[in-house]
């Protein structure tokens, strides 16, 4: 195995649940403020999810304040605390970028049953 690969491996995190697009996710963020430090949740629709090792990387979108909010989370980044998978999405596609482009109930996602 090569060197840059096994230290790769070694940084990953492990403890990372099942998701895909479609997911409604809640993210535990580690936000530092000067010298305090706290985590702030981040709650939302999973639109996309990148997998490229050590670089992979999802997008979240929420609505806050009656506009759309996205935000690109590094999956093994030290500052993603956690990640919760709240409901498991019914879609289709591997990008919801449509979802930009809808609002209220249009925008909604059905829940996918499991027997």
């Amino acid at each position: 195995m090569n060197i840059i690969n096994r230290l790769e491996l070694e940084q990953m995190k492990k403890n990372i649940p099942p998701f895909k697009a479609g997911d409604t996710l809640r993210v535990h963020v580690k936000i530092v403020e000067g010298d305090k430090q706290r985590i702030q949740v981040y709650q939302g629709v999973c639109i996309k999810r990148t997998n490229n090792g050590l670089g992979s990387t999802f997008t979240v979108r929420k609505i806050s304040g009656g506009m759309g909010v996205e935000r690109v989370f590094p999956l093994h980044s030290p500052t993603v605390e956690k990640i919760e998978n709240l409901m498991v999405g019914r879609v289709r596609r591997a990008k919801l970028y449509y979802l930009r482009n809808l609002q209220g109930k249009a925008a909604r996602i059905r829940e996918k049953r499991t027997a």
